[in-house]
């Protein structure tokens, strides 16, 4: 589990209503926890560049005071895409102080 300014980050789920899903029941067991918004950006981003995503979130905490597009394209510098980071900063931004 990872954390940002102390505090425990958990990745955000969505329900799947059954009456919406056309499959088995067994599939739609599976697919009940569907991880949305922009921590769904996060395996492909730990897979992509090598790093956990606490990695990512310590090493932001160090431009927290920049604009979310600054803090965007100081992401970019690590070489990372505009879409991973703009995600990124976008999950740090939307938790509680």
């Amino acid at each position: 589990m990872a954390t940002v300014r102390g505090r425990k980050i958990f990745k955000e789920k969505m329900t799947i209503p059954k009456h919406d899903f056309e499959g088995s029941n067994e599939e739609w067991m599976n697919m009940t926890e569907k991880v949305v918004g922009p921590a769904s950006y996060f395996p492909s981003i730990e897979r992509k560049y090598g790093q956990p995503m606490q990695f990512w979130f310590d090493q932001l905490t160090s431009v927290a005071d920049l604009k979310h597009m600054e803090q965007v394209n100081w992401l970019k510098s690590f070489g990372m895409g505009h879409g991973h980071a703009n995600a990124i900063v976008a999950y740090v931004r939307a938790l509680p102080p």
